[in-house]
């Protein structure tokens, strides 16, 4: 059994397979780890990409359709065999430099879930920066969970915590607050962020309004 597994989900990110799986490689080196890609009914190259890395530290679960994160997410979580998990996106935004320091802080402070926290964004203002901005003030007003940003997909959890979460619709940008009710103990970190240099963005002014109808739903 891996100590670390790092859950991606993917969607049509063909072109940014190769080098994120080169960055993971060398930020990790040594580590035990796998890396667990999740398709999520990509129409593109994404899968054949995948396949053509020739390493036993990947393994692929693809999805029949485009399910969304939040299910694509749970799939990942169920097969991960590590101790720790990591989630991350998989279009190079979030960096693997920050998984080793943040796995430390997790394992010297005893923390259950470290998440990342998107310092200096590198997205567009209309499209990502405003959306998440209002839904972040909506989940810390609605739930008295004060996160800083819970749009940020890297995190390090604790298995068990993990594995409990039960993750649907639209869930994932709730991980904090779903952790929290369940007595999980949370800290934040600065992380890095990067701007997209392949493909296309998937969020946009609507993923609020779904964010909205699932928190009435969960409260």
């Amino acid at each position: 059994m891996p100590k670390l597994s790092i859950v991606i989900c993917v969607y049509n990110e063909e072109k940014n397979i190769r080098p994120l799986v080169e960055q993971i490689f060398q930020a990790l080196g040594e580590e035990d780890y796998e890396i667990i890609y999740v398709d999520d009914g990509s129409t593109d190259q994404t899968v054949a990409e995948i396949n053509a890395i020739n390493s036993k530290r990947i393994r692929l679960v693809r999805l029949s359709t485009n399910y969304g994160q939040s299910p694509a997410l749970a799939a990942g979580i169920a097969e991960a065999r590590g101790e720790y998990l990591v989630t991350m996106d998989g279009d190079l935004q979030n960096d693997p430099l920050d998984i080793p320091m943040m796995l430390k802080i997790a394992e010297e402070g005893g923390w259950d879930i470290v998440a990342g926290v998107r310092a200096n964004r590198r997205d567009g203002m209309i499209l990502r920066k405003i959306p998440s901005k209002i839904a972040n003030a909506i989940i810390r007003k609605s739930t008295g969970v004060r996160m800083k940003d819970y749009g940020c997909t890297l995190k390090v959890f604790r298995s068990p915590i993990a594995k409990g979460l039960g993750l649907y619709g639209e869930l994932h940008r709730f991980i904090p607050v779903l952790a929290s009710f369940d007595g999980a103990t949370i800290t934040q970190v600065d992380v890095r962020h990067h701007s997209r240099k392949f493909g296309a963005s998937k969020y946009g002014i609507n993923r609020t309004l779904k964010v909205v109808s699932d928190l009435l739903l969960m409260l």
